[in-house]
């Protein structure tokens, strides 16, 4: 499954995001490899989200999002970067075979590389299983500029 450069174990996820607080939705890095990452998260009553029943299944495509931004954390602090922003440009054929994620499931996350070009465009397969089932998948296209304030502030130079 993954082509990883060495084993590791679960690491909190956070170190690889330039989400925080609140807004980071995935709990553990569970492996990365050069091509893919496995992510979990677990659900919880106060997940963010979550209705008291569980977390409806569109947050499903932000779960897949916030491990293709895990991916490029993890590589970008292989390359002795920091870990840099990026955007979620679409979504394709995203389906799920549940209305929702029910409290107390743990959630696998895994996303595979598809395209990386060098104008910062990715294209990532992504799915979610959980007790061995798959939940959830989707294409997931990103953006991660060189430089963000330069992109948000309209210029792409």
């Amino acid at each position: 499954m993954m082509d990883r450069p060495s084993a590791m174990e679960s690491q909190d996820i956070r170190r690889f995001l330039p989400h925080s607080g609140a807004m980071v939705l995935l709990d553990r890095l569970l492996e990365a490899g050069t091509e893919d990452l496995l992510a979990e998260v677990t659900i919880r009553p106060d997940s963010l989200f979550c209705d008291g029943q569980g977390v409806p299944a569109w947050v499903g495509v932000e779960y897949m999002a916030q491990a293709i931004a895990a991916y490029a954390g993890y590589a970008a602090q292989l390359r002795g970067e920091a870990v840099k922003i990026g955007f979620l440009l679409g979504t394709r054929r995203y389906e799920a075979g549940c209305p929702g994620f029910a409290v107390g499931s743990v959630l696998q996350v895994h996303v595979q590389r598809l395209l990386q070009a060098d104008n910062g465009i990715g294209s990532f397969e992504c799915r979610i299983h959980a007790a061995g089932q798959q939940l959830a998948s989707a294409t997931i296209t990103v953006f991660q500029p060189a430089d963000a304030a330069v992109f948000l502030e309209g210029s792409t130079e």
